[in-house]
């Protein structure tokens, strides 16, 4: 007896030994998809960022980051408005609003240049944009991020190339035209080809740098977008609400990660932006400006241009928000379904079959008309669709009221400085503005 107990413990111990080896492996396994190699997902991401001269993975090149933002970001700025710009030019040449233009654009790429280092030195790349954490997501999330980022320098391309072509349109004009005739090389033809050359890398370069940032900001919203999708499947079938209410807080915490990471950003973009659009309307309003295309055509597209570069920042905020926000909606149309449910098998004194499990609510014609008419951003975050009633029975009514609670009373999105990027946000910000706007034309223009 005693040599078949001992046999037995150490078949136990075994078995014990074996699944803990297999645990470990499969760790390992998981956790190696997230160790950085140079031909990784960010492989062609990290070469367009050293095209771009904003990557800062080692010491050269984060001196080359350095040295091409102060030469292109604050030294040729300063020689185009303090050297280039004749004072003696004609009517169409002369240029009254190139100080808020040229302080515009250096003041808001200063703050992307710096915002983008702090995160890369910081985090490294592939933190700070969650790749670490995706071998903890499922296939479709990982799939559909993996995607978005391959489309994230199209999209920046898309905004940046447009107001290029306008901005070089603009600058080959003013050279070819006479706008000015510094012959600092000896010749005045090569001067001017080499001064409109490099007064559009610094333009491009600057606005490069400010959207890449949005840009960035957009992508990692879109992960937690597609994370909050992948939630959603939690409410169509049979899961406790532990394991719900973990993967919730899970979601909330990175929310409240990226919050932290841009809250600077984007409290000061805004402000640097408010600033530019304030100023360039208070020289354009008063009475003695001369405003024409010559003269205001580049300050309306450097407005254009930061104004493109908020939108996308607000919009993705707002965005995330809205969908981290509809998961209480979700969780209590989750609560009525499975209520109702047991009240009617209760009514009915009926055991539960496989019939009752999968019921699912009646829907009229005029419902089904009403979801053909819904627009195409509508999905299982915000909808207005009824959750079948499976096998909610599983939990009872007080574990999914304290979760309906919860969601009610700890709502996520993202936050600068603890106050809420939502709609309603958004609505204030814009009647803010819009109140200094009038109070500014009152003062210029007399509208009152």
């Amino acid at each position: 007896m005693g040599d078949e107990t001992e046999r037995e413990s150490l078949l136990k111990s075994d078995k014990n030994m074996v699944r803990e080896s297999c645990v470990n492996s499969d760790k390992k396994m998981a956790l190696s998809r997230c160790v950085s190699h140079a031909y990784d997902e960010l492989h062609s991401f990290r070469r367009w960022l050293k095209w771009l001269c904003v990557d800062q993975s080692n010491a050269k090149t984060a001196f080359l980051s350095w040295f091409v933002f102060l030469v292109f970001a604050i030294l040729v700025p300063a020689l185009s408005h303090f050297v280039l710009a004749c004072s003696d030019c004609d009517n169409r040449h002369s240029r009254p609003y190139d100080t808020v233009m040229q302080l515009s654009l250096s003041g808001v790429a200063s703050l992307s240049f710096i915002c983008l280092s702090y995160f890369i030195r910081k985090f490294g790349l592939r933190r700070f944009l969650f790749f670490d954490k995706l071998c903890d997501e499922s296939e479709t999330v990982r799939k559909g991020y993996t995607q978005q980022l391959n489309r994230s320098l199209t999209i920046l391309f898309i905004f940046v190339l447009p107001c290029f072509a306008a901005e070089s349109a603009y600058k080959i004009w003013w050279y070819s035209s006479g706008g000015t005739r510094i012959p600092f090389l000896g010749n005045a033809v090569v001067s001017d080809t080499v001064a409109c050359i490099l007064e559009l890398c610094s333009w491009l370069y600057r606005i490069v740098v400010f959207f890449l940032v949005c840009v960035l900001f957009r992508l990692i919203c879109y992960l937690q977008i597609l994370r909050l999708q992948d939630f959603a499947q939690v409410f169509q079938g049979d899961y406790d609400v532990e394991s719900v209410l973990r993967e919730h807080l899970r979601i909330r915490k990175h929310l409240q990660i990226i919050s932290h990471r841009y809250r600077t950003f984007i409290l000061w973009a805004l402000v640097f932006i408010t600033v530019s659009q304030f100023s360039s309307l208070l020289m354009t309003t008063r009475s003695s400006a001369d405003v024409n295309i010559y003269k205001t055509g580049e300050l309306a597209l450097c407005s254009v241009s930061l104004l493109a570069g908020l939108m996308i920042i607000l919009r993705s905020a707002t965005r995330i928000t809205h969908k981290a926000q509809s998961v209480t909606c979700l969780a209590a149309k989750w609560h009525v379904t499975a209520t109702t449910d047991s009240f009617d098998r209760a009514e009915n004194e009926t055991p539960v079959g496989p019939v009752a499990r999968n019921r699912v609510f009646a829907v009229s014609s005029d419902a089904l008309s009403d979801v053909d008419d819904v627009d195409d951003e509508d999905d299982e975050m915000d909808n207005t669709k009824f959750i079948p009633s499976y096998a909610f029975s599983n939990i009872s009514f007080q574990k999914r009221q304290a979760l309906v609670t919860y969601f009610e009373n700890n709502r996520a999105g993202i936050t600068v400085f603890g106050f809420m990027l939502d709609r309603t946000s958004l609505h204030t910000i814009f009647g803010i503005e819009l109140s200094l706007v009038l109070w500014l034309l009152g003062k210029t223009i007399g509208i009152s």
